[in-house]
């Protein structure tokens, strides 16, 4: 756990530190920011309104409808003991009208949580994998993980509005002899590099959500066989249900979009065929070793989610 805190740290004071190195140069550059500084501002008025509006668009793209108590006992039961034991306030909850089995937590802060299931995913799971998988939003809301993301997401967009400004607009050379084509193509590279490192991220989120619903007091076994599950199903769908939520996939708890290769390699652990990932299968996964090919580590490296297999074997090695 501390070793991921740790990559999360150093991660943060990376981001911040290119972000504050590119800045100190080009202020030493220019007496004058100009129409740097107004791209600036649009960048972070572009975060400002991405986090006052984010969970508007989101309830209206997962065609959310929220729920009481008297709506779904089970449901509701389930976060309300969560919520508990992570000693946060009780988020809203919801169900999303969309066939991708799936869940996902978003809001602005812990008073404004909100936490929702798919359609998809009600009849897929039980309720110890249920509960797991909710252990996971919660988690993301306890660790302030919509907040985060949406900071360090703003980095990049600064990146790109720096390299659009002193390549497309810049001078080539102004009177004092700064080259704005060679900031300009470093703030690309930049921002290249940043998009990346948010990625990275993103991933290093999900194993702490992960490590978070053990925490709860969810079993390893049962998130791996949720996440099998979840993977599955998927896999099911056509390629119109996977595209309606494209550009909300790094909400779920999975990529659905890399749903049919993951079954692929997850298939492998399902020894007995069951449909599910039992206490066994993920002892046998612990103790062996994983290694993904080239493409495998591409892949993973341009996701918002980790390898599935590589996330499972984390899971192996956590125990309540």
């Amino acid at each position: 756990m501390w070793g991921l805190r740790l990559r999360m740290w150093l991660l943060v004071t990376l981001l911040f530190g290119i972000i504050y190195a590119l800045v100190v140069v080009i202020g030493k550059s220019f007496f004058q920011f100009g129409g740097f500084t107004f791209y600036l501002a649009i960048s972070f008025a572009m975060m400002f309104i991405q986090y006052m509006l984010g969970p508007k668009i989101v309830e209206w793209s997962m065609r959310v409808k929220y729920i009481k108590r008297q709506d779904d006992p089970r449901l509701f039961g389930l976060v309300e003991s969560l919520a508990r034991r992570a000693n946060i306030p009780m988020p809203r909850i919801g169900i999303a009208q969309i066939q991708i089995p799936n869940a996902f937590a978003f809001g602005r802060s812990l008073k404004d949580g909100r936490v929702c299931v798919t359609s998809g995913i009600m009849q897929l799971l039980n309720e110890e994998e249920l509960s797991a998988v909710l252990g996971h939003e919660l988690s993301h809301l306890k660790n302030r993980d919509v907040l985060t993301i949406t900071l360090l997401s703003v980095i990049p967009m600064i990146m790109y509005r720096i390299a659009w400004q002193f390549l497309f607009y810049g001078r080539r050379r102004d009177e004092k002899g700064s080259n704005t084509l060679l900031i300009g193509v470093a703030a690309f590279l930049f921002y290249f590099i940043t998009n990346l490192l948010v990625l990275y991220a993103s991933r290093i989120r999900e194993y702490f959500a992960d490590r978070g619903s053990v925490a709860l007091g969810n079993k390893p076994q049962a998130l791996a066989s949720s996440l099998y599950k979840l993977v599955y199903g998927s896999a099911r769908l056509n390629n119109e249900s996977l595209k309606e939520t494209e550009g909300l996939k790094a909400f779920f708890l999975n990529d659905p979009s890399q749903a049919k290769k993951e079954l692929r390699e997850l298939a492998q652990l399902d020894i007995d065929k069951s449909g599910a990932i039992d206490s066994s299968e993920l002892e046998l996964l612990r103790n062996s070793n994983i290694r993904l090919g080239f493409g495998d580590k591409l892949m993973e490296l341009l996701s918002t989610h980790p390898n599935m297999l590589k996330r499972i074997k984390k899971l192996s090695e956590y125990s309540n």
